[in-house]
């Protein structure tokens, strides 16, 4: 024969609606699943089931976990929604407090004046206190980094070494996350 001789061409037999993978007698052709024993079917399905069972289990507590995640964020933004607004205030309750201390003196005729700014500071810290809003006043106490901003160190031999021995300006926690940290002198030991 010679190579140059073209192939036969197959014919592709039209749909008829015949299996195309069934063989000419309809014998199944290799490729095509072998039909399962009962038993194989029913460990497939069990097989199956606990999958899907895993699934449903796995996406109840992811959407646990967003709910929870969602209720939380709602309660931080809830909790600490005025925190912006609290910072703005505070110079307010410094300035008041500066007031009190220059009207310390004996005259009379600042007296009223004195109690007047001593009164209106007294509801201002009552307002704050009741949306969780305390005051950092740390004098005597050891130095905190979390609370306080040491603005410098002191040599001092009478209080223990790393104490907070004056405060320059009181600080504020809203829900016990610190606002504005406490400014403070804080001690050290006797160089030697």
């Amino acid at each position: 024969m010679a190579s140059d001789d073209p192939q036969p061409a197959t014919a592709i037999p039209e749909e008829t609606g015949a299996n195309p993978a069934a063989g000419a007698e309809g014998q199944a052709v290799v490729g095509e699943p072998q039909e399962l024993t009962l038993e194989q079917e029913v460990a497939r399905l069990q097989d199956d089931l606990a999958s899907a069972r895993d699934a449903a289990l796995r996406a109840q507590a992811d959407a646990q976990n967003i709910q929870r995640r969602a209720e939380m964020d709602v309660d931080k933004a809830r909790r600490f929604a005025l925190e912006r607004f609290a910072g703005e205030l505070l110079p307010v309750v410094d300035n008041l407090e500066r007031a009190l201390e220059a009207a310390s003196g004996t005259d009379e005729a600042i007296k009223p004046i004195a109690e007047g700014v001593e009164l209106t500071l007294r509801s201002f810290l009552d307002v704050l206190g009741k949306f969780q809003i305390a005051v950092v006043d740390p004098a005597g106490e050891p130095f905190d980094p979390n609370l306080h901003q040491a603005m410098s160190i002191v040599e001092n031999t009478e209080v223990e070494p790393n104490s907070v021995i004056a405060v320059m300006q009181k600080g504020y926690t809203l829900n016990g996350r610190l606002i504005r940290p406490a400014m403070v002198l804080v001690s050290k030991g006797a160089a030697q």
